[in-house]
């Protein structure tokens, strides 16, 4: 049954619990951008399912045509950045720091902090034609959590190739260099997260939880160092660059940027 918290307060997320297996929906019309309200939900929902004994697995999905197209890019300006980062890189790291078994299901764009939010859980299924990227380098910035994890992943020259062009790639592209698990035709993908839940529901909670830790015990040290170093660039040199902030304003107006080195 779902908790109070879940049944009276959220808007931008459906929540279903239904031990030992929690259901995070992203709903926010019509590409689940991900905005400074549903940073706020997914805090609140993933805190309170981490504190409950009773699940061991969640499953993150989205409803509609997009898993998620980003982070609202309005909330990228001078006076909203830093306090839209952190929230939205609090949100990531409980999902690291999760004792569940995170388990993702992309289908249709998968784009900038929608990725990065993926990419972060333990296992993640695809749609063939899911469309994923990191295109934060045509507005002049980049993806912190991306340039901290993702070259862990799909190795130092794909990570800094796609970071750097913002190239799209396919679902099955995703899944062929380590972005995910594996790919499938978007009539099978339910199938196929049901499928790892199943063998999930029959394990035991706390062989899964310790499990969890020692496979990230190295990278974890990682992370928590590089996520810092990163947010730190990303405020005190990326920000203040004249180019960031016309990057921003040109998505914003619907133009195309003046870039001017500076």
């Amino acid at each position: 049954m779902a908790s109070t918290f879940v049944e009276s307060k959220l808007v931008r997320l459906v929540v279903d619990i239904s031990p030992p297996v929690a259901r995070i929906l992203l709903r926010n019309p019509a590409l689940n951008v991900i905005d400074i309200p549903m940073m706020e939900e997914l805090g609140g929902v993933l805190t309170e399912i981490e504190s409950r004994a009773d699940v061991s697995v969640v499953v993150v999905s989205s409803e509609g045509k997009a898993f998620s197209a980003g982070v609202d890019v309005a909330a990228h300006t001078p006076d909203k950045v830093e306090g839209m980062v952190a929230k939205f890189h609090g949100v990531i790291r409980a999902l690291v720091a999760m004792k569940k078994v995170t388990v993702a299901a992309v289908h249709g764009h998968c784009l900038g902090g929608g990725a990065e939010l993926a990419m972060v859980c333990d296992v993640v299924y695809t749609t063939d034609s899911a469309q994923w990227g990191f295109p934060e380098i045509k507005l002049g910035c980049y993806p912190p959590v991306a340039c901290t994890a993702l070259a862990a992943l799909v190795g130092q020259k794909r990570a800094a190739e796609l970071m750097l062009t913002g190239r799209t790639i396919s679902g099955g592209e995703a899944a062929e260099i380590g972005l995910a698990n594996r790919s499938v035709p978007e009539a099978e993908l339910a199938g196929a997260v049901e499928e790892c839940v199943e063998r999930l529901r029959e394990l035991s909670p706390a062989a899964l939880a310790i499990t969890k830790k020692a496979i990230y015990a190295w990278d974890s040290m990682h992370f928590d160092k590089g996520l810092a170093r990163a947010e730190k660039t990303y405020f005190e040199e990326l920000m203040k660059t004249a180019d960031a902030q016309e990057g921003i304003r040109a998505f914003m107006e619907k133009r195309p940027a003046k870039w001017t080195g500076k």
